[in-house]
């Protein structure tokens, strides 16, 4: 790979931009800033602000803002580098584009790999737990039924998006709002409740116990590893991406400083005896059972939101990987009404389907949340080299301010944040995940090599 200056196309990745054949310029920009926001911001916005404050306060007592607060300095950063490569490389994949574009296809197959499996076990999971929710309703419900709401909800999901991104992207921002509801009402109603010696610090906290804390609370910030994978149909994305990632992530932000405070302004350190619906507790002491039952229909509303932007977005990861031949051809295939990558759409809602069936997913969600860490590390670091090849693809990129040093101290505290929070099994299983990896790429340039030296 030689070092490219100023110019549209990086030597390292010529599927970047229309080239003859290229299955991306089939695809429509329809994805501007305030459709790639909401989707963003519906990707990172799930069911976990409903349920980590209670853990946090748990950790920390009083104290459990400080872990929100690491959060965002660390996301911040992360988000700096990932509006710079974004901004750099337009293609559809996200962090398995700028990472194949920076580092070459084996960091870009473990980058997609990540992505992958980050993606569809998280939607496994997120899909069981909201059809549980919708079952809640109709007590004493077979298996069965449990199974078809799963179907449904995928099926429903899988249908909206195949029909377009301009389609799926309309339906966000109506959950989006949705979702924001119950939400801005719980912290406008619960600011008038708030006692202010639940907010007094009985202690300061160890900085390694709020960095342990916020490795945990952190993966309620995640999600823009995912929601940028349709960068492909992004409209000027060296301009949207960077507007739509601070964007989101800053509202995001906000909205969970702001929610935690009340909470705990409201509840005290009480809150941490609630691990499973804290804020519908904190609601119920305010408003009785209706406020406790809008915060519950809201984490069910946020959880089909959720999904909605996860269908959306990962599907675009399987069609990327197919482009550059890691995964059959039949992935690229594009519609040709509807220019959404369908067959790779409609098999990706198989298997998060298929593995919400299983409940197998479970086992999954524990690499998912190591997997976002490592993620944010590469793509840190992707960000650093197209800074320094002077990647760019469409257009002026986004130059974040600190120039090295942010990707720099990106990657030092994802070091930090990935040593106080992982245990040896779980480093274990990750290094087996890596290796495996690591062995099915390196069997896939041994096929493609043999028919050149028969």
């Amino acid at each position: 790979m030689h070092e490219t200056k100023n110019v549209s196309l990086p030597a390292a990745a010529p599927h970047i931009v229309g080239a003859n054949g290229n299955p991306d310029a089939l695809l429509s920009r329809e994805l501007g800033t305030r459709q790639l926001a909401a989707n963003i911001f519906n990707y990172t916005v799930g069911s976990g602000i409903f349920v980590l404050p209670a853990f946090a306060v748990l950790r920390l007592g009083s104290a459990a803002p400080l872990a929100y607060v690491a959060c965002a300095i660390i996301i911040g950063l992360v988000v700096m580098c990932f509006a710079e490569a974004g901004s750099r490389v337009s293609a559809t994949g996200g962090p398995y584009a700028y990472v194949e574009t920076a580092l070459g296809p084996l960091w870009g197959f473990v980058a997609g790999c990540l992505v992958v499996v980050t993606g569809t076990s998280a939607a496994a999971g997120v899909c069981t737990l909201l059809a549980r929710s919708i079952l809640t309703l109709t007590p004493g419900t077979s298996i069965w039924v449990n199974r078809a709401v799963i179907v449904l909800l995928v099926a429903t999901l899988v249908s909206i998006n195949y029909r377009g991104v301009k389609t799926g992207a309309r339906f966000i921002e109506m959950i989006t709002v949705a979702k924001l509801l119950p939400l801005l009402a719980f912290v406008g109603i619960g600011v008038f409740f708030i006692e202010p010696s639940h907010l007094a610090w009985t202690e300061v906290p160890a900085a390694g116990t709020v960095l342990a804390t916020a490795g945990i609370v952190i993966f309620a910030f995640s999600g823009i590893e995912g929601s940028l994978i349709p960068s492909g149909e992004v409209k000027n994305p060296s301009k949207t991406v960077p507007r739509a990632a601070f964007l989101a992530l800053g509202a995001a932000t906000l909205l969970y400083l702001a929610i935690q405070f009340v909470a705990l302004g409201i509840m005290g350190t009480a809150l941490a005896n609630d691990d499973t619906t804290p804020l519908a507790s904190a609601a119920n002491a305010v408003v009785g059972p209706t406020g406790r039952a809008i915060i519950v229909a809201g984490a069910a509303i946020s959880m089909f939101g959720y999904l909605s932007a996860n269908i959306l977005s990962e599907p675009r990861g399987l069609f990327a990987m197919s482009r550059d031949h890691f995964l059959p051809a039949l992935l690229t295939s594009v519609h040709p009404s509807f220019h959404t990558p369908h067959k790779a759409i409609v098999i990706y809602g198989v298997i998060v389907a298929s593995i919400a069936l299983s409940g197998t997913f479970e086992k999954l969600a524990i690499f998912a949340n190591l997997s976002a860490l490592i993620l944010y590390f590469l793509c840190a670091v992707a960000a650093y080299v197209l800074r320094k090849k002077d990647v760019r693809t469409d257009g002026e990129p986004f130059l974040a301010p600190g120039g090295p040093l942010v990707p720099i101290t990106t990657c030092l505290l994802l070091s930090w944040l990935f040593y106080e929070t992982v245990t040896v099994n779980q480093f274990t299983v990750l290094a087996i995940v890596l290796v495996i990896v690591f062995a099915i790429y390196g069997l896939r340039s041994w096929r493609m090599k043999t028919p050149q030296t028969a």
